[in-house]
């Protein structure tokens, strides 16, 4: 009962403890170095928990959304990230489709799906050590609501496409066609995705520069049959396509699920780093040290968008969202901020993650935030001349480490001399 960050049924794999793939964390989640089911967590959601049971924090029931606008202030989620996706993807999905999609909102650390006449709002919060928890909070008035944890939903969301550790993704699907016995299609998208290939299964507002992507497209064949009157061309809004009764906005914004679409994959990866180095520290071999190093260098890759696809032409969303989240980050001296957003050729203007301000990167054992910086150094630097890094010119390097230099705490001692 969480989160499903996701806009297609997802054919989950079982993770095997031998397996030795090298591009995702291949032991148990509770592995004695891990314990995924049974450690305290310290999230978000676990916080605002003991908050209201000490009466200190409350929420207050809608009759209409029940607790929505109450979790989303609680955890200053902005309503212009909403995004509406209308795959029945959910454990609710018999209640989704194209006019009663889910609400998907979220910050850096945590995201809300609100279903509209749904049981629970589900929520998944980005713990510090643990990664991702998954909870539900049921859409029923009490004096003391809590979120209830369930690891049912590592199901689906533990998985290769989530790198062996419990996560987010987002997907695209595939329309199905008009028959019983046909299987839902759908793909992970990340930055390197190109727009063409997003948003199956999701509205859409906001212009994408043309590029034709998959969104406001009916996925199920009832959906089909009874699909709003969409007109031809972009989206500035989904009103008077269906009742919009409860929504917080009509938007379901562009900007908002390219941040998204980085934003699940980045949290996977800190995740897979911090596991790798809590269980090379345990079982100590040449060969746990090495998938620490590979998972770094992985982490940093995507958080330098080494591999994100370009944008052919400038886009823009229609909520507000990219404003107001450029607001939100630390700037330095000249002005600039890791959150400003480019929306011309790529998305954001100065190439290197928000995300390492988060305490999940703060946070990391000491062997993985070594070895991450040090290839941010390597890669920074120059020092690797590999084709895959021209895309990083002199110019954005030196944005980048300026802007580190000035507003990350805790940064190696040889961040000096770049």
């Amino acid at each position: 009962m969480a989160l499903a960050v996701t806009a297609a049924v997802i054919l989950c794999t079982v993770l095997s403890a031998q397996s030795q793939r090298r591009d995702a964390y291949a032991a148990s989640r509770d592995h004695p170095a891990i314990q995924y089911s049974t450690a305290p967590v310290s999230d978000p959601v676990a916080r605002l928990n003991e908050g209201l049971r000490d009466g200190k924090a409350t929420l207050a029931f809608d009759s209409g959304t029940g607790y929505l606008a109450s979790v989303l202030r609680s955890f200053n989620i902005p309503i212009e990230s909403q995004a509406l996706v209308f795959s029945p993807t959910s454990f609710q999905s018999d209640r989704i489709n194209m006019r009663n999609p889910r609400a998907v909102f979220f910050s850096d650390t945590v995201a809300v799906g609100w279903v509209r006449g749904g049981s629970v709002l589900e929520v998944a919060a980005l713990d510090p050590h643990q990664g991702v928890i998954f909870y539900a909070l049921d859409q029923k008035s009490t004096s003391t609501p809590q979120f209830a944890r369930n690891d049912m939903c590592l199901s689906c969301h533990l998985s290769w496409d989530t790198l062996g550790v419990p996560g987010l993704m987002t997907t695209s699907m595939y329309p199905l066609p008009d028959d019983p016995n046909a299987y839902a299609n759908g793909f992970t998208t990340v930055q390197g995705s190109p727009l063409e290939q997003r948003w199956g299964g999701w509205w859409v507002t906001g212009s994408p520069g043309g590029a034709r992507h998959m969104g406001n497209v009916p996925v199920m064949p009832a959906d089909a049959k009874k699909k709003p009157n969409v007109p031809p061309g972009d989206l500035k809004s989904l009103d008077g396509l269906f009742d919009l009764s409860g929504y917080p906005t009509p938007y379901s914004d562009l900007v908002a699920q390219l941040v998204l679409a980085h934003q699940t994959r980045m949290t996977n990866l800190i995740t897979r780093v911090g596991w790798e180095a809590r269980l090379a520290a345990a079982v100590q071999s040449a060969d746990a040290a090495s998938r620490v190093r590979e998972a770094a260098a992985d982490l940093v890759d995507y958080m330098l968008f080494v591999d994100e696809a370009p944008l052919t032409r400038p886009v823009s969303g229609t909520s507000g969202f990219a404003e107001r989240f450029a607001r939100n980050g630390p700037r330095d001296s000249k002005g600039r901020s890791l959150r400003d957003l480019d929306l011309q050729r790529r998305l954001v203007r100065y190439p290197c993650s928000y995300m390492i301000y988060t305490d999940a990167f703060d946070e990391l054992p000491q062997n993985a935030r070594d070895a991450v910086y040090a290839r941010l150094i390597q890669v920074l630097a120059g020092r690797d001349q590999a084709p895959r890094y021209k895309a990083l010119s002199p110019a954005d390097r030196r944005a980048v480490i300026d802007i580190l230099r000035e507003t990350k705490k805790g940064l190696p001692a040889a961040f000096a001399s770049l």
